[in-house]
Parts: C-alpha cells; structure tokens; sequence
C-alpha cells in the first residue's frame, strides 16, 4: 500500500510497500505522488522494477541518449570521441522521436535517409548498432518499457536492401606512383643506415691501424 507524507517543504513523499518491495519519491504535487504509486503498484504486481519517477519522464531517443551517458559517465567510463561523435550523429534525426514511435518503420527509413546521405553499409551497420544498445540499456538498467525487437528486424530489413553489412572491399591495384611513394622512405632509411654502417667500420678500421 501507499503511505503519503506531507513535508515541512510542502512537498510530498509517497512510500510504497508492496510483495516485500519498498520505494519511495518525493514530489511538489500530491495528485503526481498518487499516480506515480499506482502505476509502481501495478509494476510490482507484474513482476517489474519499480521505475523511478524522474526516468519514467523520459519521453525522446534523445534523453535515453542522455540517460545512457550519464549513466556511464557515473562509473567512469564516459564515451570516447568516436562514440561520442556517433551518438550526436543519432541525436540529430533521431533525438526528438518518441520512443514508443522509434518502431521497426521508422527505424527503416533512418537508414534509407542515412544511405541517402552517403553513409555506407558498414556506417549503417554501427548507427543500427548504437540504436540497440541506447535501447537495451534504459530496459536492463532502468526497467524501461522500451523494445529493441524493432531494430533487429530493421538491421534484417536494411541488410537485404542492401544497406547495412561489410564495408566495401577494394580490388584496384595500386600505381607504381603509389608505390614509390610508399617505397621511397624504406629506401632513404635503407642506406642511411648503409652509410652508418660504413662509417662505423671505417672509424673502427682506423683505430685498428
């Protein structure tokens, strides 16, 4: 059951005990301290983690984006540039989505447009990738209602069009251009050590003699 207390900051605290799970949460609005403990009722009646009333607001991609970095950046590991990089490339079609509209179509055409925009199969594959995981970590971290059954029949969908998979392979051979240019160091390198040596041996000669 719920037990709301009114504090000395005229805010609420609501404490919900139920099954042997106990949370709590303070809120400025009684009638918000009264929703938020009959839906972690229901959520302890079907087996879920209680939600905490600040995730549960979370409405967009772009704050699970959010949510996931600060979640990192609390044990340490904040993402590198590249990760970094990759999900402000997210953010920007992606960012206002509502999670419940982020569904196998609409995951389509963010590859059809990023293909469009001259992202190659290999890029897709990866944003696909960081797409899931954003996902996979509000509903295993924080017990978020979201699915990630969608993006996998969308990589399914996009791999057979052709638009996600291997990088593409090159099979030109390089010009002789090319590979004098890679060639010439090795060779300078080559006889500055020839000379070195010559050297060496030519001042050791002296000293023998």
């Amino acid at each position: 059951m719920a037990t709301y207390t009114k504090l000395s900051s005229s805010s609420w605290r609501v404490q919900v005990r139920r099954k042997g799970r106990y949370v709590s949460e303070t809120f400025l609005r009684r009638d918000d301290a009264r929703r938020w403990a009959t839906e972690t009722e229901h959520q302890v009646d079907r087996g879920e983690t209680p939600t905490k009333s600040r995730i549960a607001r979370l409405k967009t991609f772009g704050e699970l984006i959010d949510l996931h970095i600060d979640d990192m950046c609390d044990v340490g590991k904040s993402p590198r540039r590249s990760k970094a990089a990759a999900l402000d490339l997210l953010r920007r079609p992606l960012g206002k989505c509502n999670i419940a509209a982020l569904d196998r179509e609409r995951l389509i055409r963010f590859g059809r447009d990023r293909a469009n925009q001259g992202a190659g199969p290999m890029t897709l594959g990866i944003d696909i990738g960081f797409i899931k995981l954003i996902l996979a970590h509000a509903a295993a971290v924080h017990g978020l209602p979201v699915k990630v059954e969608p993006v996998d029949f969308a990589r399914i969908a996009l791999k057979r069009l052709g638009l996600v998979g291997k990088g593409n392979q090159r099979d030109r051979r390089p010009t002789q251009d090319e590979l004098d240019m890679l060639i010439a160091p090795l060779r300078c390198k080559s006889s500055s050590n020839s000379a070195g040596w010559s050297n060496n041996t030519f001042r050791r000669g002296n000293r023998d003699a």
